[in-house]
């Protein structure tokens, strides 16, 4: 993590953060009364708070992957959450970050490419949005992921045992298992949802994440019955991750483009499931939303 006195803080009267430029990486998140609502990076149980995944989600088998035959090879992830990002821009509410391609990625990533990552915060909501362009004159092959590890329990006095996560839609389908390895088993697993609501317990995640594929639902909605609630809302990302380790006081919420392998994927990495390709010039917007607002009924009825 970068030192205290590198972090680029951004606020409105409701809302607070704070943003490293190594990795792009959301450091802190407080309400009005300067309660924490991310997770502090303890390395007791896990040192990161809200890396950002790319060029791929998850990892890739023996961490090697195919471009047109060739092999590469990456980390769990991808590298920009370990790349220091340049600041581009930077206002009392706002800033943005970007990462080029340059030798070191070329060695193990063959794209060119420029990738922003812009936060903005306006009254209780914060906005993160990563903008990836093609500056090259061939394809650009990606995945992406965000990774914001949120208190459990929030500071506001609910146990524990209540918290929840309340899907927009009813998301009945099986969902992905991940192995020892980090890749997705062939066989699903049993959707843990009753109706749209996840009730959180560590018991869920002794394998590893929660993997949900192709959802309908574009939002969710986090916390406890009778106090203030996290809604986040990820209106182009398909794939949602679910995490924690288990007794650990966070859960991360991860909207994806894509995944890890499935354990017989031997393809080449643009037809991977999840991953998208850009064409010479074109820019894909990869974004999230995180409001602090009170709890309504319907959230957890």
């Amino acid at each position: 993590m970068a030192a205290d006195h590198d972090l680029v803080p951004i606020a409105s009267p409701e809302l607070s953060a704070t943003i490293s430029p190594l990795g792009a990486e959301l450091q802190s998140l407080k309400d009005a009364e300067g309660r924490d609502l991310l997770w502090n990076g303890d390395p007791t149980f896990w040192g990161s708070r809200a890396p950002i995944l790319f060029p791929i989600v998850g990892s890739v088998q023996s961490d090697e992957y195919r471009v047109d035959g060739t092999i590469y090879k990456l980390p769990r992830h991808g590298f920009a959450r370990r790349r220091t990002f340049e600041i581009v821009a930077r206002e009392a509410h706002s800033a943005t970050f970007r990462l080029e391609s340059d030798d070191e990625t070329w060695a193990v990533y063959p794209f060119d490419f420029r990738l922003d990552i812009e936060f903005a915060i306006t009254g209780a909501r914060l906005d993160i949005a990563a903008r990836l362009t093609n500056p090259s004159e061939r394809p650009l092959s990606a995945s992406f992921g965000y990774h914001p590890a949120f208190r459990w329990p929030l500071p506001y006095g609910a146990p524990r045992a209540a918290h929840a996560i309340r899907f927009e839609h009813e998301e009945p389908e099986p969902i992905r298992q991940l192995n020892a390895a980090g890749q997705i088993e062939a066989a699903p697993r049993d959707n843990p949802l009753e109706g749209r609501t996840l009730a959180l317990r560590d018991s869920l995640f002794e394998a590893d994440a929660l993997v949900f594929e192709g959802l309908k639902s574009r939002r969710v909605v986090y916390g406890a019955p009778g106090a203030p609630v996290l809604e986040v809302d990820f209106p182009r990302m398909p794939d949602l991750g679910i995490w924690t380790k288990p007794g650990a006081p966070f859960v991360c919420i991860e909207p994806w483009q894509g995944h890890s392998d499935l354990v017989d994927y031997r393809g080449e990495f643009r037809d991977k499931p999840g991953v998208v390709t850009l064409v010479p010039g074109e820019t894909r917007v990869f974004a999230i939303a995180v409001t602090l607002r009170a709890a309504e009924p319907a959230d957890f009825a």
